[in-house]
């Protein structure tokens, strides 16, 4: 392989690394605030998929209505 080539796979995959940590960094953000602010990860006693959902919107309604207010 031809350093050429190899300096365009290395400069894609740059490319590629940056695309891809500009998409993440908000979502990990955003979900890193979900459970800082709501503890949306305790559901121990949640028994039933019903449950389960109404715990998850429960407490991402708690969430943004803490948002803004």
């Amino acid at each position: 392989m031809s350093d050429e080539i190899k300096q365009f796979n290395k400069a894609a995959d740059d490319l590629f690394l940056t695309a891809v940590s500009r998409v993440r960094q908000p979502i990990e953000a955003l979900f890193n605030w979900l459970i800082e602010k709501t503890d949306i990860q305790r559901a121990s006693k949640v028994r039933s998929t019903k449950g389960l959902l109404v715990h998850i919107f429960g407490k991402l309604s708690a969430a943004f209505i803490q948002l803004i207010f």
